[in-house]
């Protein structure tokens, strides 16, 4: 926190991260590190929808697994959504 110093009468202190000029730390709150798809995720997702498909019964770390999946699509729309908000906020306090 540093102090922002008035005439003495209109002291009020301003949380630095919260400055108009730097809107950027609304970014660093909002990411969130999801799971990285790779190959072996891939084709596991494809056996379950083909299981899914043929109507074969799922094991309980198969529903895990989609579970996770799903988890992983709304941390990404999340994700996207702050980026957002961030651009918008940057365009409102530049002017453009």
């Amino acid at each position: 926190m540093q102090m922002v110093r008035g005439n003495g009468r209109n002291q009020f202190r301003q949380y630095t991260g919260q400055n108009a000029r730097n809107p950027g730390h609304y970014a660093r709150n909002c990411t969130v590190r999801p799971k990285r798809r790779d190959a072996a995720y891939l084709q596991t997702q494809l056996l379950i929808a083909q299981k899914e498909e043929v109507g074969i019964q799922l094991q309980v770390e198969e529903y895990d697994l989609m579970d996770a999946a799903a988890d992983l699509d709304e941390i990404e729309e999340v994700n996207a959504n702050c980026i957002l908000m961030v651009n918008l906020q940057k365009a409102s306090t530049s002017g453009t």
